[in-house]
């Protein structure tokens, strides 16, 4: 008897999961796309980037400067940082920001908001509601 009251509490609570914690869709960050240009290194598609991953712009820029010891600046569309950077480091830092940042770590899903509360950013995931703090920029 106990059995089928787990089977029917576990179908039920399964129905009231929200549908896209079942959907299956593949999250892919665009590769950046960089240029340098004599001690500076361009970033085109800084803020399509910031779209897919659903980040502050400056929240991600403030977070690459740090990681890359360097100044950066937002000018129009695209992002200047002095210093040359080549596409394999600043994508290894890309990749870096989203596993601490946009990805749950319970689920491994990329639905998550990023909440700062109090002194403590919190990542929220949106499939799951797992709630977890990351570390400060």
């Amino acid at each position: 008897m106990e059995f089928y009251d787990y089977v029917w509490m576990l179908n039920r609570a399964r129905e009231q999961l929200p549908e896209n914690v079942f959907e299956k869709s593949v999250f892919e960050v665009p590769k950046i796309s960089a240029n340098i240009e004599g001690s500076k290194t361009i970033i085109l598609n800084f803020f399509e980037i910031a779209d897919v991953v659903n980040r502050p712009a400056d929240h991600l820029l403030k977070y690459l400067s740090k990681e890359l010891a360097t100044a950066g600046n937002i000018e129009g569309r695209r992002v200047i940082f002095q210093g040359k950077f080549y596409s394999t480091v600043l994508n290894k830092k890309l990749d870096d920001y989203v596993k601490s940042f946009v990805l749950c770590r319970q689920c491994g899903r990329h639905d998550t908001k990023l909440k700062h509360e109090g002194r403590i950013w919190m990542v929220k995931c949106m499939a799951c509601g797992a709630k977890e703090p990351v570390k400060g920029i």
